[in-house]
């Protein structure tokens, strides 16, 4: 069996290459990146998540139960992060972002999600250790998310009203007409704060927002640290290339929203119950994966229904 740490050391070693070679080398750095590439940089992140996941069964100490738990893990995070994919869309509708400016932004907004993922876990796991009945909170808390996501309505981003932006452009310059990427500018001896740089903290807030929900999510499927840190990383990482294929996948997402949903009612119910009756890992993982199947299932029949009533 290999140790933990050795998992450690090629874990970091192994998304870092592959994250230095996203940002840096492909042709994202020179505007929006390609449909055809954009899948084909998210079968590179999900191939590498599942040979690693493999690595884990086969090597680790308990492998089979850790490396299920990954995977149950890393299906929930990256269903989540596809609908947080939506919001990011909308903030850039709304702020106006260019695409040629979008992968600069959502490059930083990925390095400020995974600080922030690892920060959450860490708090997560440690506040259930210390008060172990804050697991109930934690149950609520995905109940409710499930029910603000299957019938809240769309999100809308409100420019004028955000708090957010009030902060910023109340206590700092804005330029608001600068169209590059850069996000503080210098002119005439004073610093600017950009749109790139308000669009920016939107795309960090409403990733705070999403760990509120995906932390407890996968803390109900394990409380190993080392396992949820990298299931959630894995799945935050591919999320620049497939935040590109987006437009061309949209019909697989018409009802994905309530299949996560549902998902999240179900974890936070297992949270809720696990201390009178703890489901077994593989039952979660057939489930969730019968769930977000059948809502992409779902999502592409009615695509087929709406263009046949089209062509009549």
């Amino acid at each position: 069996m290999v140790s933990e740490i050795t998992f450690w050391i090629v874990f970091t070693a192994v998304v870092a290459l592959l994250f230095f070679v996203d940002l840096y080398v492909t042709d994202h750095r020179r505007g929006k990146i390609t449909l055809k590439a954009s899948l084909m940089w998210s079968g590179v992140w999900i191939l590498t998540a599942l040979i690693f996941n493999t690595f884990l069964y086969f090597y680790l100490d308990q492998g089979h139960q850790k490396a299920l738990e990954f995977l149950t893990g890393y299906i929930i995070e990256k269903s989540l992060s596809v609908d947080n994919l939506f919001v990011f869309l909308m903030i850039f509708s709304v702020m106006d972002v260019p695409a040629v400016n979008q992968p600069h932004i959502l490059k930083w907004g990925i390095i400020g999600a995974i600080v922030f993922r690892i920060f959450f876990i860490l708090a997560g796991v440690a506040l259930l250790n210390i008060f172990h009945p804050i697991i109930y909170i934690f149950g609520l808390i995905l109940i409710y998310a499930a029910y603000k996501m299957a019938f809240g309505g769309e999100q809308k981003i409100d420019v004028e009203n955000n708090w957010l932006i009030k902060f910023f452009t109340t206590y700092f310059n804005l330029d608001a007409k600068y169209r590059g990427k850069k996000f503080f500018i210098k002119k005439d001896g004073k610093k600017y704060i950009t749109t790139m740089f308000l669009t920016l903290m939107l795309i960090e807030s409403s990733d705070i927002v999403f760990a509120v929900d995906s932390i407890p999510a996968i803390i109900a499927i394990t409380r190993d640290t080392f396992i949820i840190i990298t299931s959630n990383i894995f799945a935050i990482l591919g999320l620049r290339a497939l935040y590109f294929a987006l437009a061309g996948l949209i019909d697989l997402f018409l009802y994905l929203k309530y299949g996560v949903a549902l998902v999240l009612f179900y974890v936070g119910i297992k949270m809720l119950i696990s201390d009178w009756y703890k489901i077994p890992t593989e039952v979660s993982l057939i489930l969730i994966l019968s769930i977000l199947t059948g809502a992409i299932i779902l999502s592409l029949i009615k695509k087929k229904n709406e263009q046949s009533k089209s062509m009549n």
